[in-house]
């Protein structure tokens, strides 16, 4: 949520920015509704402040022997007075609420405007693999080994799905504990989160109101929940209502979870087997920081989310999102990009993103500042660190071998109980 004293003060800066992210808005309505509200507080304020004032005054009254009835009167008059304007200010709020929810978070200024075509590549790692013999698609290289079993899985559940088989699910495994062996060794806390969240969780996140139909729902729970897309939308509903102490910021968290997505795979050649799906697994990142710490919190995670990358040993690049790629909640985000050489291009593993104080704001998640002692509203940081359904395939593509088996990345033998290349399953 956007703060409505900024918008107040720097009206044009604003609209200005979150152009660059290709959202146009009209602020004469809220800002109108915003001064008609402070008018009217202020009437009722001074309404109220008037019968507590009489409210007081009974005590003495009684003890003089003075009748008492007069002054309820009054004060009942006065409170009937304001409830058409207390009826007035409660929808205004309610009103001025709704279009605040409803606006993007603000991009940060040195982001170039437009969408992906303005993305900016700024480090490359390693260099492209080739290959002495001809190349295989992940799909193929999986099912030649019979690690991933696509045709089964869309008999149980349907299409954008998938099912990990012997070594591939081993494979598979072998990825989450070796993330999840780096955060712990870098001092995150582990979290096991609930798949199921309440709507209070989404609205936190951003992605509620405006992508409420983006997730799974449960119907027959009550209140509705719904699956959680990731588990950054459950990582930083944590401290939702919460005042922190900042001399303890930041708070470094990171769970494993699946992620269930509405969209799932299309039939683009880029979207085959993995890169796609209704449901994948990942290791979540997420930080609260002070709002001083947020940059430099920000390229640590960038640099965590790299090394996990460049120690499976996998080309990649970092890019810098153009603010109209940036997704709705985010003020910057760079995406860690793996190369999957049959379709000579780069997959997003990880989105590293800080979106400031705008999910802080939405959930009310504030701490108090160790210097001033004032209380202000945390900045949030997340990042995938990593989704495996793309590294899989990754690994599947760069590691094959001319034979058609997969040497299995030096990081991972012990976490394969030693083996060191997938051969053919019987």
């Amino acid at each position: 949520m956007l703060d409505l004293q900024l918008i107040k003060d720097q009206t044009q800066k604003v609209v200005s920015l979150l152009a660059k992210k290709g959202f146009k808005v009209n602020f004469e309505g809220l800002l109108q509704d915003a001064q008609l509200r402070k008018q009217l507080l202020l009437e009722v304020e001074q309404v109220k402040a008037e019968a507590n004032k009489l409210s007081a005054s009974v005590p003495e009254a009684k003890k003089a022997g003075r009748d008492v009835q007069a002054i309820f009167s009054q004060v009942k008059v006065l409170n009937q007075s304001i409830q058409g304007k207390e009826q007035e200010l409660k929808a205004l709020e309610t009103k001025i609420d709704l279009f605040l929810l409803e606006l993007p978070n603000l991009p940060d200024e040195d982001l170039k405007e437009g969408g992906k075509e303005n993305n900016e590549a700024i480090r490359i790692v390693g260099k492209q693999p080739t290959f002495t013999f001809k190349l295989k698609d992940h799909v193929e290289v999986a099912e030649h080994l019979g690690i991933i079993d696509y045709q089964r899985a869309a008999k149980i559940s349907g299409a954008g799905t998938w099912i990990y088989r012997g070594l591939g699910a081993q494979l598979e495994w072998a990825l989450l504990n070796f993330f999840m062996s780096e955060h712990l060794k870098d001092g995150y806390e582990m979290v096991l989160l609930p798949h199921l969240l309440n709507y209070e969780s989404g609205l936190t996140a951003g992605q509620f109101p405006k992508f409420k139909d983006d997730v799974f729902w449960l119907k027959k729970t009550e209140p509705e929940k719904f699956l959680l897309p990731t588990a950054e939308t459950g990582l930083v509903n944590l401290h939702r209502d919460e005042i922190l102490d900042g001399s303890l910021l930041p708070k470094k968290y990171f769970a494993y979870t699946p992620c269930y997505r509405y969209e799932a795979g299309s039939y683009r050649s880029e979207e085959r087997g993995m890169i796609r799906g209704y449901q994948f697994n990942k290791v979540e990142l997420v930080q609260y920081t002070r709002e001083e710490q947020s940059p430099a919190m920000f390229l640590e995670l960038v640099t965590k989310a790299s090394s996990l990358v460049e120690k499976l040993g996998l080309h990649f690049r970092v890019s810098k999102l153009a603010a109209g790629d940036c997704s709705h909640s985010m003020a910057r985000t760079y995406d860690i990009e793996v190369y999957i050489p049959s379709l000579n291009i780069y997959k997003e593993v990880s989105s590293v993103s800080n979106a400031r104080d705008y999910q802080a704001r939405r959930g009310k998640i504030r701490y108090k500042d160790p210097t001033t002692q004032k209380t202000k509203f945390a900045h949030t940081l997340n990042a995938s660190a990593l989704a495996t359904s793309r590294i899989v395939p990754a690994i599947l593509e760069q590691y094959q071998l001319a034979n058609g088996d997969v040497k299995i990345p030096n990081v991972l033998v012990p976490f394969m109980g030693g083996l060191t290349v997938i051969g053919k399953q019987k």
